[in-house]
């Protein structure tokens, strides 16, 4: 069973739909008990990450989350499900994240003539080409983005891709059972779908 978290923010019901069209048994959740009896973990997010926090907070899911990673479970971060789990970001000051990984989430600077948020398709460059999730997907694989934020780990390798914009950021994270996505693999399509597979049948 694959639990996915309920804060109240994310296009939740998009993501668990990728899901089960890739053959995955879901529950959408936010009591605690069920993340702690579930195989896999995912924590969808859209909005801000002090908000998400407080929510997630409020009903007791920090923990449950900590719990799961530290049991060696599998996890999938997606979008702001990323950058929460670093130590602050940016956007929020003062906000404590989970402080799974060391870092912090930066915004983009638009000094550079960029728009910010960073919004649509965008490349992916490997770095890890062992990472599970790249089962069936080429190097250079386009996917979908929409964020202003993004993360900069402390630890180097736990980067498993980088995207170019502006800067060469953290695309794709994965360190042991913990895979993070900083795009939407449920907008898109092929590729996005294909890694949702994978994440599957780890």
């Amino acid at each position: 069973m694959i639990a996915i978290i309920d804060y109240g923010m994310g296009n939740i019901h998009s993501v668990q739909k990728a899901l089960i069209s890739m053959g995955a048994k879901t529950l959408v959740t936010n009591n605690p008990k069920d993340i702690a009896s579930c195989d896999k973990l995912v924590l969808p997010g859209v909005g801000s990450f002090g908000d998400a926090l407080k929510d997630m907070d409020r009903q007791g899911l920090i923990k449950a989350t900590r719990t799961h990673i530290e049991k060696k479970k599998i996890f999938l971060g997606i979008c702001l499900g990323l950058q929460l789990l670093f130590e602050e970001s940016e956007e929020s000051p003062g906000a404590k994240g989970l402080g799974i990984f060391k870092g912090k989430a930066r915004r983009f600077s638009g000094s550079l003539g960029l728009k910010v948020p960073h919004m649509g398709w965008n490349q992916l460059q490997f770095m890890q080409s062992a990472c599970p999730l790249f089962k069936g997907i080429d190097n250079n694989s386009f996917v979908y983005f929409c964020h202003s934020f993004y993360a900069e780990p402390t630890q180097k390798e736990i980067i498993a891709s980088t995207t170019g914009y502006g800067t060469d950021f953290a695309s794709i994270l994965w360190q042991d059972t913990i895979y993070a996505l900083q795009f939407h693999p449920e907008k898109s399509q092929d590729v996005g779908l294909q890694m949702i597979k994978n994440f599957v049948e780890l």
